[in-house]
């Protein structure tokens, strides 16, 4: 019998754990078998030793097959699974799911909540009336076969032990850590039974991944776990150096990629609204839905201007009980009772915004959770109405805070100030799309 000390210590000195040794570690875990703090000691191992290729897949394996996979009936269409690994203002899945799905690409996207300074999907989709994200394995299948797409938070019933794995990390300081986060996202993409992945990885002052180096390395180790499971998987690493697009916030971002849908979204969305139509094409030209990008690109943007990916997400929402009526008028959605506009000092062009500043504001207004049990304020948040590259002077409001009271949006408004660095002259740009793995 594997004793867990001796497996603790093999991890410590460097060594390659079996998948025997990770399945006692893991396995036990997750069962009460292994005491948290022994699991807690791997992490810490892992965390400073890292994990073999091997290890990352053999782990990857485990967490997968910890609960239900998700098999979907044939459908005729390719299923593809899309995942973000989240930034401040990121609301990419609320246009590309549904602009996919009207493409002929089934998605079925399951989604998480938000913690520390980037939003969550499932929080940001909770914020329309009636809208229901908690479904079982078999409601999903239904909701797909039905719809060709849906946008939910992950099924209890899979992948329980990243679940419990997760918990720990989070608690012990382990969660920038390549392999285990490598390991976490590809085990629920996997056991989602999607044939074809595309992952949005980011970097930049507003992401997990700040180094560009860290986080094309994480990039190669998602898509070459998802090569050797069998699943045609692409990367984009992706700009998150200032907020994407207009809304830090839950139906702040709900009611900017409808407008988006509705192609009435403004210049401060510009930059969002580019990245939508990049992961779009490059996952139709996964699935072989086209052979050129330049042609990718014109069909998803048609997709956009014929209304269909707008109608794709009214039948979506409908199918999870949501208000179908905040797509013809956003303001449905909740609204704070305190607006706030922002304004700084000096003229000049803005050089930089601190979008992980700015996402830690949108947590104190309470957008966003410092603790799993927060309860969430769905209509508070931040506008950027000025990005990276605009001009700016006093007159001009580069920002507007939505709060519940005056005092808080006062309080804000100061420390907002801070996330604006104004120079003369136009600055350098960062790419939007900085590799395509």
């Amino acid at each position: 019998m594997l004793r867990v000390p001796e497996i603790i210590q093999k991890k410590r000195d460097g060594a390659e754990l079996s998948r025997e040794e990770l399945e006692t570690l893991v396995l036990g875990g997750l069962r009460g078998e292994v005491p948290d703090y022994q699991v807690a000691a791997w992490l810490m191992a892992v965390y400073f030793r890292g994990m073999t290729p091997r290890e990352t897949t053999t782990l990857t394996s485990i967490l997968q097959h910890s609960g239900q996979q998700l098999h979907l009936p044939p459908l005729g269409k390719p299923v593809l699974d899309k995942h973000s690994t989240g930034g401040v203002g990121d609301k990419t899945s609320l246009v590309v799911v549904p602009l996919l799905a009207a493409c002929g690409v089934v998605v079925p996207k399951m989604s998480g909540r938000g913690l520390g300074f980037t939003g969550g999907t499932v929080d940001k989709l909770e914020s329309i009336p009636g809208f229901r994200t908690d479904f079982c394995a078999d409601e999903i299948r239904r909701l797909v076969e039905e719809v060709g797409a849906c946008l939910v938070g992950q099924s209890p019933d899979l992948v329980p032990a990243d679940k419990y794995l997760y918990a720990l990390r989070d608690v012990t300081a382990t969660v920038d850590c390549i392999p285990l986060i490598a390991a976490s996202v590809m085990s629920k993409k996997l056991a989602g039974g999607a044939q074809y992945i595309v992952l949005d990885v980011k970097t930049g002052s507003g992401a997990f991944m700040p180094r560009l180096p860290d986080a094309l390395e994480l990039a190669q180790t998602l898509v070459e776990i998802g090569r050797m499971a069998g699943r045609r998987t692409l990367a984009l690493v992706t700009d998150m150096s200032q907020p994407l697009g207009e809304a830090v916030g839950n139906a702040l971002e709900v009611a900017e990629a409808i407008q988006v849908l509705q192609r009435r979204a403004g210049a401060a969305s510009a930059r969002f609204e580019i990245l939508c139509i990049e992961l779009a094409a490059h996952a139709l030209l996964l699935v072989g839905a086209e052979t050129q990008l330049s042609e990718a690109r014109r069909r998803a943007l048609e997709c956009l201007d014929s209304g269909d990916a707008l109608q794709m997400f009214r039948r979506i929402v409908q199918a999870q009980g949501g208000d179908v009526h905040v797509l013809d008028n956003p303001s449905l959605l909740p609204q704070s009772p305190v607006r706030l506009r922002v304004y700084l000092p000096q003229a000049g062009y803005i050089h930089a915004i601190d979008a992980r500043r700015v996402g830690l504001l949108a947590v104190r207004l309470g957008a966003g959770r410092s603790r799993k049990e927060d309860t969430i304020d769905h209509a508070v948040g931040i506008l950027i109405l000025r990005h990276v590259g605009d001009h700016v002077e006093p007159s001009l409001p580069v920002a507007e805070i939505h709060a519940r009271s005056e005092e808080q949006a006062e309080e804000i408004a100061g420390e907002l100030r801070g996330c604006f660095q104004v120079g003369e002259g136009a600055p350098r740009f960062e790419p939007l799309v900085y590799a395509v793995v």
